[in-house]
């Protein structure tokens, strides 16, 4: 096994979280297929990378829908590195982003906690 491809966000729209991810985040669009059954296969991952990518499934039912926002119980989940902390700490504020905290400077690197559109807890992070 060489990495982990894909993970899994419930969300409860495509299109809302598509949008939020490309353009609040800066993501890019990997895929979007209708699977012919109502649903779509739609994956994003930061622009520019090959590594892990996230599955945007919408909720199909209730305990789904949810779990939407809430899927680490309200821990940070997922852990965005970047090479340009304050560049793109103000570029996400600027796109409407909710940041939990100012940024912190901690022997690990630079890091501050943001909610995406459903309150899942991210980690913007510039390791040391």
């Amino acid at each position: 096994m060489s990495h982990i491809a894909l993970v899994t966000l419930v969300v409860r729209d495509y299109d809302e979280a598509l949008a939020f991810y490309t353009d609040a985040l800066g993501f890019e669009l990997v895929e979007d297929t209708d699977r012919g059954d109502g649903s779509r296969w739609v994956v994003v991952r930061p622009r520019g990378t090959m590594g892990t990518g996230l599955l945007l499934a919408r909720a199909k039912d209730e305990a789904q829908l949810g779990s939407v926002g809430a899927q680490t119980g309200g821990r940070v989940g997922f852990f965005l590195h970047t090479e340009d902390f304050a560049g793109d700490h103000e570029r996400m504020r600027a796109a409407g982003v909710r940041f939990l905290e100012e940024p912190r400077h901690e022997v690990y690197g630079s890091v501050a906690v943001f909610e995406d559109l459903y309150g899942n807890r991210w980690d913007l992070l510039q390791p040391a």
